[in-house]
């Protein structure tokens, strides 16, 4: 058998052994979850942590969650803070060599995520793993595994402070392949962790022409933006001439619903979509059916999940459930306990259960991503809607968005006020603008009642975006990157006001 047939069996048979695992935390889900906890609270029972917080003494869920306090990152810093400098035992067995860098999306202060061996290996590469078991077992006769992968990392890289190393999550991982998972992947390491992103992205254009790609890795609006490099600079129309073999892009990160359309129209043939959800805190989420809109939840890569219901979450004791007692249609926080020493932390996403037999989500939302300036609280989930409804509506593609509110003044009602930039724009922006707000009415009651005969708030404004808006504005932050997102909304006006003022 020639070299590369053996390569392409031996990952088939290692995927299909890992598609075993996800079945059995399909099969059993609660008592993988229970297993899960266990082994975390045993590991770091000699910790600070665990020391502080009893771990030895708590047999049961019900303890757990009585001893061991809810966290936002501001109150766990301290802790990052004592294992960054090195410190061993703080909150996680032994000393964290890796810190995953992140600014969010809404603080520009940055956040250090702890990357244990263990959650490098058993969470971020296993879940890795299991994304490519799941598409072989959906696509049996793929050929992915005989052809490389386009990956596109962050734009960080590898730095160093104290005696430990921080650098955005996809720098950390892609330094940290073994060599034989880095034959399948390109660019190579030197060029995928170039930090100065307009010259990486030439770079990577340049490098990966002539290679035999069968799937694409990365944010579905950075990775646009080589792509359409790439046919540039070989002077193709479509992606399919310039890589026959391609069949999938697995992507995350952003929502990929502007996108779709855009994607689609990239290849003669059909090119599969799927999308994965993780972040630097752990990998959470993989889509396991084609073309569906929801992600299996994973159980069995080291994370614990629990729950905050969104209308408790503001309260000073928030109900928190777990697994076994979500409801199909609510509205969650997620709270997660993780083989990175992170203990009943709130990373601050939202999300929705579509099935419980499986457990699947759709990611909602943030829990700071949001307009409530009048009641309405609308989330991600009602304004990406409502977006695919008035593009369906009116022809449009939209490239990227953000919303904030118009704050009332004397007698002046308030509104909502979009700016957006259009792949495609309208045939009618009047059009488009009456239609998003007559859907948003429709996904969201308080936003309807609120517009209810303009009572509070006016039908909302429609700005649109000259082209390569949100990219040079993105440049002048210096926020060029997989890492970074563009803030779709926010309570305040800080964003909108400095993207007009670049706009006009």
């Amino acid at each position: 058998m020639p070299a590369q047939g053996l390569v392409n069996k031996v990952m088939e048979l290692l995927m299909r052994k890992r598609f075993l695992q996800i079945e059995n935390f399909i099969k059993n889900p609660i008592e993988t979850q229970e297993s899960v906890l266990f082994n975390n609270l045993s590991t770091a029972r000699n910790t600070e942590y665990g020391k502080l917080y009893g771990f030895d003494e708590i047999d049961s869920y019900a303890e757990f969650s009585s001893h061991v306090p809810l966290v936002k990152y501001e109150d766990f810093e301290p802790f990052i803070e004592r294992a960054r400098k090195g410190e061993p035992d703080v909150s996680w067995k032994g000393r964290i060599k890796w810190f995953a860098k992140s600014s969010g999306t809404t603080n520009a202060k940055s956040k250090f995520i702890p990357i244990s061996e263990e959650s490098l290996e058993d969470c971020h590469y296993a879940a890795g793993k299991m994304m490519f078991a799941i598409y072989l077992n959906n696509h049996p006769d793929t050929e992915i595994f005989k052809n490389k992968n386009l990956r596109l990392g962050g734009s960080s890289e590898i730095y160093q402070k104290y005696d430990t190393l921080f650098g955005d999550l996809s720098a950390i991982l892609i330094d940290n392949l073994p060599f034989y998972a880095e034959l399948r992947n390109t660019p190579n390491k030197q060029i995928s962790l170039m930090s100065e992103w307009e010259t990486k992205m030439k770079a990577i254009s340049h490098s990966v022409i002539k290679e035999e790609i069968g799937c694409l890795t990365g944010v579905p609006s950075w990775m646009l933006v080589l792509l359409n490099n790439v046919l540039a600079e070989t002077g193709m129309e479509k992606l399919d001439e310039v890589w026959p073999m391609l069949e999938v892009f697995f992507h995350g990160g952003i929502s990929f619903k502007p996108y779709q359309e855009i994607y689609t129209g990239l290849t003669r043939k059909k090119l599969n979509f799927y999308e994965i959800y993780n972040a630097s805190e752990g990998f959470f989420g993989i889509q396991d059916r084609s073309d569906s809109k929801d992600l299996l939840l994973l159980l069995d890569n080291g994370i614990f999940y629990e729950f905050i219901p969104m209308e408790e979450f503001d309260s000073d004791s928030p109900r928190v459930v777990q697994l076994e007692n979500v409801e199909i249609g609510k509205n969650y926080a997620i709270v997660i306990t993780t083989n990175g020493g992170l203990w009943r932390y709130i990373i601050g996403d939202t999300v929705k259960f579509t099935s419980t037999d499986p457990f699947r989500i759709v990611v909602s939302g943030r829990t700071k991503h949001f307009i409530n300036a009048f009641g309405e609280e609308l989330i991600i989930e009602n304004a990406e809607e409502g977006l695919k409804r008035a593009c369906d509506a009116t022809g449009a593609i939209v490239k990227e968005f953000t919303a904030a509110p118009v704050f009332m003044v004397g007698k002046e009602k308030g509104a909502h006020e979009w700016l957006v930039e259009f792949d495609k724009k309208p045939d009618d922006f009047e059009k488009f603008a009456e239609i998003l707000d007559r859907s948003l009415q429709e996904l969201n009651s308080d936003y309807e009642a609120k517009r209810y005969k303009n009572i509070t708030l006016n039908q909302l404004k429609l700005n649109v975006a000259k082209d390569g808006l949100f990219f040079d504005w993105m440049k002048s932050r210096d926020k060029l990157g997989g890492q970074n997102k563009v803030p779709r909304l926010s309570n305040s006006r800080e964003y909108l006001d400095d993207l007009l003022k670049m706009n006009h």
